[in-house]
C-alpha cells in the first residue's frame, strides 16, 4: 500500500470510529443561542425547567406567590425562549393590560431611535424642537432644560403640582441637573419625536419600534398622558430586544451605544436611575416623590446588573444580562397602590432565586 494511500485509509478509520455523541459534545445546547420569535406569528420556541437545570421543586411556590399577589401574567424569557408563562386571575394571553410607567421606557427607546437617525440631538434644549414657552419657567431657566433631562428626571420643575404638564403647570424649582425628582414632565419627549420627526407620536412609535419587533398595542390617552396598552407578550418581545442590545434578529433597532448610556445611571443624584430605566446594583437610590436617598441596592434580592422598567401597580419588566433572563409581570398592584418600587419586587426576586438558582 502506498504511503497517501495509508494516511487516507487512516484518516477515514478515525471519522468512522468516532460515536454521534463524541460530536454532540462540541455542539452548543439550543438554549443557549439567542432566539427571536418570528413577527407576525404566534410562534414562541420554549425551553424547560429541567434543560436549564433549575429547581423545579420550588417552582409551584413561585407560582403561587404571583397569583397571590393579583398577577394576571408573568412570563419568564432565557436566551429569548419561553420557560414560563402563566395567566391568570381572569386574564389570557391575547388580553390588553396597561403598561403604567413602565412605558416609559418605550419613550427613551424610541428617542434614542430618533438621535440615531439624526432627526434630534439629546443634548439640544428642548425649546429647540417645541419653542419657547413650554414651560412657565423663566426663558433663561427653561433654555436650561435639555432633553436629556426629561429622560433623566432632572429638569428642575416642580414635581409637586400634579400630572398636568400644560405650561402654566410646569414650573420652576431649580437649575436643571441639580435636582432629581419623578415626574411627568419626560411626556414631552414625545412631542420633541414628534416635531423632530414631522410625525405623530403614534406613527413614528410603531413604524420605528412596534412593528419592527412584533408588538402590538397602542397609546391611549389618560388625563392628558399617553398610556401604552399591550398583550403581555408584546411587552416581553421589547425586553427581548432590550436584552439583545437593540437587535432584532439581523436588525439594529436602536444603537447599542445608546442603549448603554440609556441603562446606565444618567445624572449625579440618583444612581439608581437612566434613561427612565431603573437600575440595580448601586450603591444608593432615590425613589418618587421623595428627596431622600437610600442606601443599598434598589431591589437587594435581584442581580446587580439587573435593570428595570417599573410601572404603578407592580407592571414589571427585570432585564438580566448575566443570568440571561427577561421577566415580565403584569396585574394589578401586588399589595398597595405603588408608582414603581415596592416590597413585591424583593420579594419576587426571592422567589424567583429559589427556582433559577
Amino acid at each position: 500500500m502506498k504511503l497517501s494511500s495509508f494516511f487516507l485509509f487512516f484518516t477515514c478509520f478515525l471519522l468512522l470510529s468516532c460515536s454521534t455523541d463524541d460530536f454532540e459534545e462540541t455542539n452548543v445546547p439550543v438554549n443557549e443561542t439567542l432566539y427571536f420569535p418570528p413577527i407576525g406569528s404566534d410562534t414562541w420556541e420554549t425551553t424547560t425547567l429541567s434543560e436549564l437545570n433549575w429547581n423545579e421543586s420550588n417552582l409551584q411556590s413561585l407560582l403561587d406567590f404571583v397569583k397571590e399577589k393579583n398577577s394576571k401574567s408573568f412570563i419568564v424569557l432565557y436566551n429569548g425562549r419561553i420557560v414560563l408563562e402563566e395567566y391568570m386571575n381572569g386574564h389570557s394571553n391575547t388580553n390588553p393590560w396597561y403598561w403604567a410607567s413602565a412605558g416609559k421606557t418605550l419613550t427613551s427607546t424610541v428617542s434614542g431611535i430618533a438621535q440615531d437617525k439624526g432627526i434630534l440631538n439629546l443634548n439640544n434644549k428642548v425649546s429647540d424642537y417645541l419653542g419657547t414657552g413650554w414651560t412657565s419657567a423663566t426663558l433663561d431657566k427653561e433654555n436650561l432644560i435639555t432633553c436629556k433631562n426629561l429622560l433623566s428626571m432632572n429638569s428642575g420643575l416642580d414635581d409637586t403640582l400634579g400630572d398636568d404638564i400644560s405650561p402654566s403647570n410646569l414650573q420652576y424649582i431649580s437649575d436643571s441637573g441639580t435636582r432629581w425628582a419623578y415626574h411627568n414632565v419626560y411626556v414631552k419627549m414625545q412631542d420633541v419625536v414628534s416635531e423632530a420627526s414631522n410625525d405623530t407620536w403614534s406613527n413614528y412609535f410603531n413604524a420605528n419600534l412596534r412593528d419592527k419587533i412584533g408588538m402590538n398595542g397602542q397609546w391611549i390617552q389618560n388625563g392628558g398622558l399617553s398610556v401604552y396598552w399591550s398583550n403581555s407578550r408584546s411587552m416581553a418581545r421589547f425586553g427581548l430586544m432590550m436584552y439583545a442590545k437593540g437587535l432584532w434578529e439581523n436588525t439594529q433597532i436602536v444603537s447599542e451605544s445608546f442603549l448603554n448610556d440609556a441603562t446606565n445611571t444618567s445624572q449625579n443624584i440618583n444612581d439608581a436611575y437612566g434613561y427612565l430605566w431603573w437600575l440595580n446594583g448601586k450603591n444608593s437610590y432615590h425613589l418618587p416623590q421623595s428627596q431622600f436617598e437610600f442606601n443599598g441596592n434598589l431591589i437587594p434580592n435581584a442581580p446587580n446588573d439587573m435593570y428595570a422598567a417599573l410601572g404603578k401597580n407592580d407592571q414589571k419588566i427585570y432585564v438580566v444580562p448575566s443570568k440571561k433572563l427577561v421577566i415580565i409581570r403584569m396585574g394589578n398592584a401586588a399589595d398597595t397602590d405603588t408608582f414603581a418600587l415596592s416590597n413585591f419586587d424583593n420579594e419576587l426576586w426571592a422567589k424567583i432565586n429559589a427556582v433559577i438558582e
